[in-house]
């Protein structure tokens, strides 16, 4: 039995939570005075209508150390856990002194991993499925720790926005010229970087090229699509996510195409009308 453990950062699909093997660990989501809990409960359209009536920016905080431990308690003989790229959030660590404390407390008792994503949103959620692959496949545990470590290393997560602000604001665009970007209507292409941090790519006039050069740069940086699974989520815009897919499709061939609705943490930093993208 193995349980795969993904801050609420990584969206699940039904099929992933229907499986019994996934679990979403959520993260708290700050609007004001107000805490919102990162889970099955969060609610997209109000979410998104209480950060646009506030004045102030949405703010969020990683899961405790306690809450890993207590899901690494359930019964599973192998657990891995997918966080946030530790460039970005502090799951990382944090799951980490988890994992720790439960050895602590109960030994070697169970065979726990903590992978650090370097990436965030379907970026976690592909590493979660890669995971679940190499289980099914009935490789050791070292094994899956070892490929899915490999995985890392060569997946890509891309994303455009129709706004940078709550990412500058909360440090994560440091040196980007968000306010003149947005009144010049330029859109900013935006990537991970090996160490799992953010990087401009490029930029575009108007959305539609935006996401078209988006797509440019996910077929330049995967030279095995047949082998892959891509996988794009959206902020409130499925229209946006389809033309994604469709022009992906134009230009190579991917094993599967996924496509979700970011949850509250990816909400949060996509604003709505974001999409982002990784293979």
């Amino acid at each position: 039995m193995y349980k795969i453990l993904i801050d609420s950062c990584g969206e699940l699909s039904d099929q992933m939570k229907a499986s019994g093997h996934f679990v979403n660990i959520p993260l708290i989501l700050r609007v004001d005075n107000e805490e919102i809990i990162d889970d099955d409960r969060f609610n997209q359209q109000d979410f998104l209508a209480k950060v646009a009536a506030s004045s102030g920016e949405p703010k969020s905080a990683c899961p405790s150390p306690d809450a890993y431990m207590k899901l690494m308690e359930e019964a599973a003989d192998h657990i891995y856990v997918v966080t946030l790229s530790s460039k970005l959030s502090g799951s990382y660590a944090s799951a980490s002194l988890g994992r720790e404390l439960y050895e602590e407390e109960h030994g070697g008792d169970k065979k726990i991993h903590v992978f650090d994503s370097k990436s965030a949103s379907v970026g976690e959620s592909l590493i979660g499925l890669k995971i679940a692959e190499l289980e099914e496949a009935g490789l050791p545990f070292e094994e899956v720790v070892e490929k899915t470590q490999a995985y890392i290393e060569q997946e890509h997560t891309f994303f455009v926005l129709e706004t940078l602000e709550t990412l500058r604001k909360a440090g994560r665009l440091s040196g980007l010229a968000a306010t003149i970007i947005k009144a010049l209507n330029i859109k900013p292409v935006m990537g991970s970087t090996e160490e799992g941090s953010i990087q401009k790519l490029g930029q575009e006039r108007g959305m539609t090229r935006a996401l078209n050069k988006m797509v440019r740069c996910l077929i330049e940086a995967t030279p095995d699509p047949q082998n892959r699974i891509l996988a794009i989520s959206h902020c409130n815009c499925p229209e946006r996510a389809q033309m994604v897919r469709a022009q992906v499709e134009k230009m190579a061939h991917f094993k599967e195409i996924l496509i979700l609705n970011t949850a509250g943490v990816s909400t949060m930093y996509a604003n709505d009308g974001g999409v982002i993208m990784a293979g």
